[in-house]
């Protein structure tokens, strides 16, 4: 080996080493970069509305530039239904816990599964009325989720129909998906309460155990050409 060789090869060799360093310290930079800018929306759709909050403010609010927030998100719309799905893990760990115990008729099952929703969520309303009214922009791409398109929460709402009508509170004759978004709308309509009057979890889950309550009257199982079987009251 020439003595002209050995110190290209250690250069190269020192390069080589250097390489997963330096990339491992941009991907730390961009997860630290990430956080903060989800931090920083997170508190300004909570504070000043999704529409109220401009890409420049989260990364002024931030700490980082506008180039580095679009480096990280495609769109302000990534930016909130990401901050979404991380709240939404709570949520929804808290749901896989309590839901296997309940008991009871569909009515009541339904009743408990959305007073956790509402408690929840009235943590941060503003954050959440963010998320409502988002679903309702017809600029967003096809691929977003907005409310709405949420397959677990359809999917928690499907068991428990399933389950009524296992048990024998729920009658057969009916479209699961028209029920599905009966009880979705009725869910997002309660949150008018906290747009306009500041209701608390209390307020909304008792309008929506009324709501609930005359639907699954709809879905008690029925005589062939007559009333509603009886069941205990719903």
């Amino acid at each position: 080996m020439s003595s002209k060789s050995q110190p290209l090869k250690a250069a190269t060799a020192a390069r080589a080493a250097k390489a997963p360093a330096a990339a491992g310290a941009r991907q730390t930079q961009k997860e630290a970069t990430r956080s903060r800018v989800m931090e920083a929306a997170r508190e300004l759709f909570d504070t000043q509305g999704y529409q109220g909050t401009t890409i420049r403010e989260i990364a002024r609010h931030a700490g980082v530039s506008v180039g580095s927030v679009f480096t990280t998100f495609a769109s302000k719309y990534e930016i909130l239904s990401q901050v979404m799905e991380d709240r939404l893990e709570g949520l929804y760990a808290e749901l896989d816990r309590v839901i296997p115990h309940l008991r009871g008729p569909t009515v009541d099952r339904l009743r408990t599964m959305f007073a956790i929703h509402f408690a929840f969520e009235a943590r941060h309303k503003r954050l959440f009325l963010a998320y409502i009214a988002a679903a309702f922009d017809w600029t967003l791409p096809p691929t977003s989720l907005p409310m709405g398109r949420n397959q677990r929460l359809q999917g928690i709402i499907a068991d428990c129909l399933s389950k009524g009508v296992e048990q024998g509170d729920v009658g057969s004759g009916f479209d699961a998906q028209e029920v599905i978004d009966l009880l979705m709308a009725a869910y997002i309509w309660s949150y008018r309460l906290a747009a306009w009057h500041d209701a608390d979890a209390t307020t909304m889950t008792s309008v929506m155990d009324r709501q609930i309550g005359l639907i699954c009257d709809g879905l008690r199982p029925r005589t062939r050409g007559g009333p509603p079987t009886d069941y205990p009251s719903i």
